[in-house]
């Protein structure tokens, strides 16, 4: 169910939903996912293309924004499948001399009338839900292949296991983008950082960096995630929920337009020499339960009515 849904049923606020649905996925009785909930064990479900394209449309779009800002003319990349990635792809289409290699018909489409990019795609099968082309084919098409970066989107990203998906095929398809590109650029917004899918795509010493949107102030999970990854070497690039701006690619003046671009949204975590625990992040999780038992009486009361619901 949706946050929206949820709300109207138990006659409350999203917000208010939203840490109820925190403390219920804490006590093991449903799994997040972005904009909503779902029963627990979901590793293997997804959501397909017409779900997926309603969610977090600020979000991917601050993020399209500023990873096309990171593309200059004359590059030779590969874009995986994924509503994100397709947000960039409508990006990259004013990026002369630009080269695209892709498994998705929606990047392709969106790059479909741009006269100076060239698109490559692979052969495979069609897998409906995500319009990817999956499979043995898609596979082998690629071997061989080297570009400068990849640009990939999943369903969950971790600091432990990098970017994962529910989807096996999708799974191996995104792995041998991976082994084509010099760089691995992950794109994902906060919703999808600290959840875990079923197939690992790219592990976190893999990927270069990840372009994400600004979390809730309130979303703990997110900006703990945010910090191990970074402690992995991961760097990482937050755009502004608001979008602001685009990117041009162009020799020196698209280094410009990228670097404007990222002194307008990005905000660079620092990258830390060996791993450290995140400073404040226990204090402040202390915080965070000393106020829920403060207000016990009342969200104990509201969960347990969403819980029998």
């Amino acid at each position: 169910m949706s946050l929206r849904e949820l709300a109207r049923v138990v006659q409350t606020s999203e917000v208010t939903v939203r840490r109820d649905v925190r403390a219920l996925e804490a006590e093991g009785l449903l799994d997040r996912r972005h904009g909503g909930a779902v029963l627990p064990g979901g590793f293997t479900r997804e959501s397909g293309f017409p779900q997926k394209s309603h969610l977090a449309t600020a979000e991917k779009t601050a993020i399209a924004d500023l990873a096309a800002g990171l593309v200059e003319e004359g590059e030779a990349i590969v874009v995986g499948a994924g509503t994100t990635t397709q947000e960039l792809a409508r990006r990259l289409a004013r990026v002369p001399g630009l080269t695209v290699v892709t498994n998705s018909l929606l990047v392709a489409q969106a790059l479909a009338h741009a006269n100076r990019v060239e698109v490559v795609m692979t052969g495979g099968t069609l897998r409906g839900s995500n319009y990817a082309l999956v499979g043995s084919g898609a596979e082998q098409s690629l071997q061989g292949l080297r570009v400068s970066k990849a640009f990939l989107s999943g369903s969950g990203l971790t600091a432990e296991r990098g970017l994962s998906t529910s989807n096996m095929l999708s799974a191996s398809v995104d792995r041998a983008l991976v082994q084509a590109a010099a760089e691995v650029v992950v794109l994902a917004d906060h919703s999808k950082l600290g959840t875990d899918t079923m197939f690992q795509t790219v592990p976190t010493d893999v990927i270069t960096r990840l372009v994400t949107d600004e979390s809730p102030a309130h979303d703990d999970r997110a900006a703990t995630e945010l910090q191990a990854l970074a402690d992995q070497g991961v760097q990482i690039a937050v755009a502004g929920a608001s979008g602001g701006g685009g990117a041009n690619g162009g020799g020196p003046s698209g280094a410009s337009g990228a670097e404007s671009v990222a002194r307008q949204q990005r905000r660079d975590v620092p990258l830390p020499g060996p791993r450290r625990q995140v400073p404040g992040a226990a204090a402040g999780l202390r915080s965070a339960a000393a106020l829920s038992e403060q207000n016990g009486g009342t969200e104990r009361a509201r969960v347990a009515d969403m819980r029998r619901r």
